[in-house]
């Protein structure tokens, strides 16, 4: 999606069934600026017709457990789409940036293998520093990122279910 601009989304336009179930994983790593995306995610899903009941939540410590719980969750046949979060920062000790893209290309594979979409707010700045601006800055970026992630959730599941319809015929 891109950072500046959403696509014109009419959450209820392509109606989905209300028993839908997600999965929303989320790193424990500075899991103030993630519950940002999760939050504006459950905000926004609640507004698609999937309330917070349609939603799991599921932590792990860091962005690289992710794709091994996406996979679990996707291959279990219960959710229509499995959302990572995380924010992926320079440490100082290994590439973070290198981290990010294998989460990413993980979440991809699990994608392709199972047919469940995976919907990624993982992020890696090129800088993060620990203080008082930066965290707001990201505070503010994360609870965007987590609209636009329930946008490409109920977009994608809908452009599926209706893709199956059209190979069906």
């Amino acid at each position: 999606m891109n950072q500046t601009e959403s696509p014109a989304v009419t959450l209820s336009a392509p109606a989905l069934p209300s028993d839908l179930r997600f999965a929303f994983v989320e790193a424990s790593w500075h899991a103030d600026i993630v519950h940002q995306a999760r939050d504006a995610f459950f905000t926004t899903m609640a507004e698609g017709g999937f309330p917070a009941t349609s939603i799991d939540v599921f932590d792990v410590p860091g962005a690289f457990e992710i794709p091994l719980h996406a996979q679990r969750l996707a291959r279990s046949g219960r959710y229509a789409a499995v959302v990572g979060s995380a924010l992926v920062v320079d440490g100082g000790i290994y590439r973070h940036d290198f981290v990010s893209q294998t989460v990413v290309q993980a979440l991809m594979d699990v994608q392709l293998d199972t047919g469940v979409p995976m919907i990624s707010a993982v992020l890696t700045p090129h800088h993060f520093h620990e203080h008082a601006e930066h965290r707001k800055y990201f505070m503010r970026h994360f609870a965007v990122k987590g609209t636009e992630a329930a946008e490409a959730c109920l977009l994608t599941v809908a452009g599926l279910r209706k893709l199956d319809a059209q190979l069906a015929v």
